[in-house]
């Protein structure tokens, strides 16, 4: 038995580019003339551009602040990080691997835009997914199910026989509300134990084996 495929959450789980992300959102926010909080940064982890960019003009105090251009200079400031390569999560990329190896489906499932992930599947390797769905390509982005639930339709595959990869509690509520198994690795937040859900402190070591005992739990 095995998963009828694997859905990957892109930063933070397969690469380790919320500290990219990091990066660019405090530089944007000293361009504002503000500092952003580490409370704030954190609550925009696994969130939505929109939602994103309303933390962080909450955060500086700028409820009227235009939203357009700061998505804009972020967008070309977290582009151009990327461009510089991006660092594999401990696992991540052996386990892909392994994955693509068995036969196995897969999907990119990601809050991040379209725009972005192209830059960042030059790390990645297109050919690693079978499917990519972005956080600008679906209606009601994580923490709602449709990404995954959307991944799964368009691979053809029933999605309660699918396996997740996670690392954000609001990946985590996605996967979960579409019907999927969770294999979840925390990153930049402390997940909470939940029913479907898998803990494990690093993708080291897991493999399709592993992944296919957790349809049978």
């Amino acid at each position: 038995m095995k998963p009828a495929a694997v859905l990957f959450d892109m930063d933070g789980t397969l690469v380790d580019s919320e500290r990219v992300w990091g990066l660019a959102l405090a530089e944007l926010a000293v361009h504002a003339g503000g500092v952003l909080s580490d409370r704030a940064r954190l609550a925009m982890v696994g969130t939505s551009m929109g939602t994103s960019m309303q933390l962080f003009r909450d955060d500086l105090g700028l409820p009227d602040r235009p939203e357009e251009p700061d998505v804009r200079w972020l967008t070309e400031r977290v582009r151009a990080l990327f461009a510089e390569g991006l660092v594999w999560r401990p696992g991540a990329m052996e386990l892909l691997a392994a994955v693509r190896a068995a036969g196995i489906p897969t999907a990119l499932v990601t809050s991040t835009g379209r725009s972005l992930v192209e830059v960042a599947l030059k790390t990645l390797g297109p050919a690693n997914f079978d499917v990519v769905v972005c956080g600008d390509e679906v209606q009601r982005p994580k923490p709602d199910p449709e990404p995954y639930v959307t991944a799964a339709a368009l691979l053809g595959v029933p999605i309660t026989a699918c396996v997740a990869v996670e690392d954000s509690p609001s990946g985590v509520a996605s996967a979960v509300a579409a019907g999927a198994r969770v294999l979840a690795v925390p990153a930049e937040l402390e997940l909470a134990p939940v029913d479907g859900v898998h803990l494990r402190t690093t993708l080291t070591g897991v493999d399709p084996v592993f992944l296919a005992t957790l349809l049978t739990v």
